[in-house]
């Protein structure tokens, strides 16, 4: 049966980054084949992979004899999917398209994610296309009613990310989808990077979130990066200005309990048709998960770092 990756946070092993809190990664940021993507998850001593393409091509869209094949090669690896980011609602999915193809993607992953062991989908909130405010809301809230009316239907969760859509970029509308939906097949993906494409101040808005709803955000992706919109630069973790560690201090402080994923974007930024990983991908992955373990121990588990922040706060560092 599907698992909560959840559930599996309390054991104390490698790739643990805190007490209840697991390390992941978005493989095809590390490699285009599942060879590259496990290979990469292996020496950081992760076990848990974020599934989004496989040689290119997306979870859903997979033959039946390549994704039978995903699914044998990440059980024998010892890996546990921990999501799986679909194209619902996303960026290439404007509200002028309608929802024919995000209902035909959850039907097939419905069945991909129970073979997969994971409950959690991404999902996002359409990006306008000349709609006004007031219609371009009504109908994201209507049509997240009816996705998640099926995903529930098929045990799953959709995560919504803060990024391309509706609701990316604001806690009030987060929070506003979450309410009106009204679904426990709806929760939250936060993304710590996402507010330097999309010019918002992501820690404002977690800190918002947490503080009105700490349960809301049930999965996050780590990404850093310098500057905004398409001039958007991205960086290890802690070297941007998207407050990283106090990100993830505020996330481990309020009692989150599920995983912290790396989306690094050093290689790969699929929404800009930067698709084509060079030979160096896995080697950039590996090195962001190790500079992100380090950065979780030195500044979002040991508190006299946070009090030494504080006093001396440096150009170009995570405050």
């Amino acid at each position: 049966m599907p698992c909560d990756t959840a559930a599996h946070a309390g054991r104390t092993r490698r790739g643990e980054a805190a007490p209840g809190v697991l390390y992941a990664g978005i493989g095809d940021e590390a490699g285009r084949g599942l060879g590259q993507q496990i290979a990469a998850l292996h020496s950081l001593g992760w076990q848990l992979i974020e599934l989004r393409t496989v040689d290119g091509t997306a979870v859903a869209d997979l033959d039946d004899a390549a994704f039978d094949d995903c699914v044998q090669r990440i059980g024998e690896a010892g890996l546990t999917t921990a999501c799986v980011d679909s194209r619902i609602a996303d960026w290439s999915r404007p509200i002028s398209q309608g929802i024919e193809a995000d209902l035909t993607e959850l039907d097939r992953l419905g069945s991909r994610c129970a073979a997969l062991r994971t409950r959690y989908v991404r999902v996002m909130s359409y990006p306008n296309d000349g709609w006004d405010e007031e219609s371009w809301g009504a109908e994201v809230i209507r049509r997240t009613r009816l996705l998640a009316a099926r995903a529930a239907e098929y045990g799953l969760v959709l995560l919504h990310e803060n990024c391309a859509g509706w609701a990316g970029r604001s806690a009030e509308r987060m929070l506003r989808l979450l309410a009106e939906v009204d679904s426990p097949a709806l929760r939250l993906l936060f993304d710590t990077g996402n507010g330097a494409a999309y010019h918002y101040d992501a820690y404002d808005v977690l800190t918002e979130l947490l503080r009105q709803c700490p349960e809301a955000v049930a999965h996050v992706h780590v990404k850093d990066a310098v500057g905004s919109g398409d001039s958007a630069a991205y960086t290890l973790p802690g070297q941007g200005t998207s407050r990283v560690a106090s990100c993830l201090r505020l996330l481990h402080d309020s009692g989150f309990a599920g995983v912290w994923s790396i989306e690094p974007h050093l290689a790969l930024r699929p929404h800009v048709s930067r698709t084509e990983l060079g030979e160096d991908g896995p080697a950039l992955f590996a090195e962001y998960g190790r500079h992100l373990e380090r950065l979780v121990a030195e500044e979002v588990l040991e508190p006299r770092h946070h009090d030494a922040r504080k006093e001396r706060p440096r150009a170009g560092s995570d405050r």
